[in-house]
């Protein structure tokens, strides 16, 4: 595979510490595309070893808007199915650019470890001094040892150490969608984080049409129905929460968007300052980016305020908990003081609601945002869902967008795939890997 890809599939053996590398074969692209198409595959292939798979979307880390996607693959503890958790923020672009497309991870060491990978090297390293410790502080070690803010890491937090069925892998301090229990996976393999870091480059055929291209879709964005707009509080209003505004205003500081992606998905709220505060901040951990809306969305409908609800996902985040799942208990119990939820979040337990059947995380909101993608409602949107969820998995599309914009249509992601990967995917493959990855 000569573009838009490292052509590595990397091969972690965790018990025997064995690594090794195979080549991304041509054919594979050619009937699977990539991303959930082809850790589907691998999955099947290394499916006697209990493995966690990596992979990147083929247009990930790309100029493509939006292409901040990579995905998690494992046997999901809570289901019993193979399932995909996405990752975002930095972190998906940046396993592209250590070198490695996709990353197999079977085998359980005899002791914690984290995997470090970078520029096209994977190191098992000790992870002795990490583990017992909270996402957070994880997250600190790592950087500070190696030396560089910009690792990004999968992490799991105490959860995932006591096999929790509700462990969430996060990636680096915050919630990234994992519903499935994957930080339990993590957890019993001993496997504590995955360090990401890569200064890889990537090469595009036909670069100078893939680019130009890419920057005329952006500008098309820019002007589409997403125009003045920005983070979880215009989504709350667009998903019928119309005093969401007035809901987040005490706590609200800013907005952040993942890799080249249009629309800031996250908004960062302030719990310990003022959140109007243009200067740095006093404290060290003034308070918490929200990137999981079904999960502030259930807490608000469960009557929190912003700041309260603020806290419980902040305590979720740093012990590596499902805050969806968090919150369906609490709200079982009544119970609402942040300060109680977190001291009882070490022995909370489930059951937790998935839904049945599903193969893709609920952490895209289950309708269009903004963009009119032509739906008459019903259950032809939850088959429209998947369907869009599927394509964000397979190309490397950050999943809420492309619940956002109707411009990123299914021909021109494969357009752009075609141009960028001098490949010549058709319709009807992509059909079939759908079929194939929903089935």
């Amino acid at each position: 595979m000569d573009y838009l890809s490292s052509n590595k599939i990397l091969v972690v053996d965790l018990k025997t510490g064995q690594i090794t590398e195979d080549g991304l074969d041509d054919d594979l692209v050619s009937s699977r595309i990539g991303g959930v198409g082809i850790t589907s595959s691998l999955y099947e292939t290394y499916k006697d070893r209990d493995p966690i798979i990596l992979g990147t979307g083929l247009l990930t880390g790309t100029l493509f808007p939006a292409t901040a996607l990579s995905i998690i693959s494992a046997k999901s503890p809570r289901s019993g199915r193979l399932t995909h958790s996405p990752f975002t923020l930095k972190a998906g672009m940046e396993l592209k650019y250590t070198g490695f497309d996709y990353v197999v991870i079977v085998g359980k060491s005899e002791k914690p470890v984290f995997l470090w990978l970078h520029d096209g090297i994977a190191d098992i390293q000790d992870a002795s001094e990490l583990w017992g410790k909270d996402t957070w502080n994880t997250t600190d070690v790592i950087r500070k040892n190696m030396g560089d803010d910009l690792i990004q890491t999968l992490v799991i937090g105490p959860a995932g150490e006591e096999g929790s069925d509700l462990a969430q892998i996060c990636v680096n301090y915050w919630a990234n969608g994992d519903c499935w229990g994957f930080g339990k996976v993590f957890g019993e393999k001993n496997l504590k984080a995955v360090a990401l870091r890569g200064m890889g480059l990537l090469e595009i055929s036909n670069a100078e049409d893939f680019v130009d291209q890419c920057f005329e879709i952006f500008e098309t964005i820019k002007g589409s129905k997403i125009q003045g707009k920005a983070g979880v509080e215009d989504i709350l209003i667009a998903m019928g929460e119309s005093d969401a505004r007035d809901w987040l205003a005490p706590v609200i500081h800013r907005h952040s968007a993942c890799y080249n992606t249009p629309y800031p998905t996250n908004t960062f709220i302030y719990l310990n300052e003022d959140p109007k505060t243009l200067t740095e901040p006093e404290e060290p951990e003034p308070g918490f980016m929200i990137t999981d809306i079904v999960a502030l969305l259930a807490l608000k409908k469960l009557g929190f305020s912003a700041m309260d609800a603020g806290q419980v996902l902040r305590a979720c985040a740093r012990r590596g908990l499902d805050p969806v799942a968090v919150a369906e208990i609490v709200g079982k119990s009544n119970q609402k003081d942040p300060k109680t939820i977190e001291q009882s979040l070490a022995r909370l337990q489930g059951p937790a609601t998935l839904p049945e059947g599903a193969r893709f995380s609920s952490w895209a909101p289950p309708q269009p945002i903004f963009g009119d993608f032509g739906l008459s409602g019903g259950s032809s949107e939850r088959d429209w869902w998947v369907r869009r969820q599927a394509l964000a998995y397979i190309f490397g599309i950050h999943p809420v967008f492309a619940n956002m914009s109707p411009e990123l249509s299914e021909e021109l992601i494969l357009e752009m795939a075609n141009t960028g990967a001098g490949l010549d995917l058709s319709q009807e493959t992509l059909d079939q890997v759908i079929s194939d990855v929903c089935g």
